[in-house]
Formats: structure tokens, C-alpha cells, sequence
């Protein structure tokens, strides 16, 4: 399934690149969204996730080791443990509560880091068809260090329109 996909851009937003009031309130917080074009033919039931699983770009510790051809880990996760079924859907609604929240966990975002949540994160939310969220999967499925996250979030959008699936998460390290 993987040719299924083909990633088309990624963009990170790292919270220490933004002036805040309180220096130590980014929190080490960042958000890594990757954009993969999908074919037409896989837009039914839970194929996109699917494809998405066995994507090389969906192989990341997001603890510093980048995007492994061969890595086991997916975020906390061993790889092996992540499943279309993992995840769940949930509303737009939801989705931005839940980012919101963990945003401005410290305190209120500077004007210029809330423009671009604005633009990079909340439209692409707004866009979508489907919105997937990775739910816990509890202490078995997190790896040897898999803790390293205080907070991991993963949702996953698919907006049919654009031909698009967006891998988004948002943690800190």
C-alpha cells in the first residue's frame, strides 16, 4: 500500500522558535504535520490509515532519530503495535480542543506562533472529511523508551478533496 502514498510537503513548528513572555513556556513543544498525496482508489473505509502505517514516512521516534526505513518505533509506540483499528474518529470540534489545549499549556501563545497553528494545524482540521485520532494503546504497546513525551498527540486527516492525507502530531521532547 505504500504506493499508495507520496509525500508532498512537511512542515515543523517548533514552539522554542517563538518569543514568549515566559522563556521556559514553549515547553520544548513542537507540531511535525506531513502532507502525502493519496491515490483516488484508496480513500475507502480504513485503507488510508492503512497506508499510512506502511509508509516510510509514518516511521519516526519523534525523539530525535527522524524517519527510519527500517525503524520498529512510532512515537511512544512500537511500530508493530499501531493499527488501523488504534484509531478513532473524532470531530473537528474535538480535535482543536484537545490542540488548543495542549498549546497553550503554559500560558497564552505569542500572536505570531497562534497565526501559524492558525494556518498549518486548525485549516487543515477545518478541511477535512475525517479526522482519526491514535488512542492509547496502552503500557504494552509503548517501547523500551517510549516515555520520553510528557504529551503525544496523533491525529491523522483525510480530506478527500485535496487528494490528501495529513499525519499530525503534536508532542514535546
Amino acid at each position: 500500500m505504500q504506493n499508495q502514498l507520496t509525500l508532498e510537503a512537511s512542515t515543523f513548528i517548533n514552539f522554542r522558535d517563538y518569543t514568549f513572555q515566559d522563556p521556559r513556556s514553549h515547553g520544548f513543544r513542537w507540531v511535525d504535520i506531513k502532507h502525502l498525496r493519496l491515490a483516488a482508489e484508496s480513500f475507502g473505509g480504513r485503507e488510508p490509515l492503512a497506508a499510512l502505517i506502511g509508509h516510510e514516512q509514518f516511521r519516526n521516534d519523534y525523539a530525535g532519530g527522524g524517519v527510519l526505513a527500517e525503524g520498529a518505533r512510532h512515537g511512544p509506540y512500537w511500530l508493530s503495535q499501531v493499527t488501523p483499528d488504534a484509531y478513532e474518529a473524532v470531530s473537528r470540534e474535538e480535535s482543536a480542543h484537545v490542540l488548543w489545549r495542549w498549546a497553550r499549556r503554559f500560558g497564552d501563545v505569542p500572536a505570531k506562533l497562534r497565526l501559524d497553528l492558525q494556518q498549518k494545524v486548525f485549516d487543515s482540521l477545518a478541511a477535512a472529511d475525517q479526522i482519526h485520532c491514535l488512542s492509547g494503546l496502552g503500557d504494552e504497546a509503548v517501547h523500551d523508551w517510549g516515555r520520553v513525551h510528557e504529551e503525544f498527540h496523533e491525529f491523522v486527516l483525510i480530506d478527500r478533496s485535496a487528494g490528501r492525507i495529513t499525519l499530525l502530531v503534536a508532542a514535546d521532547d
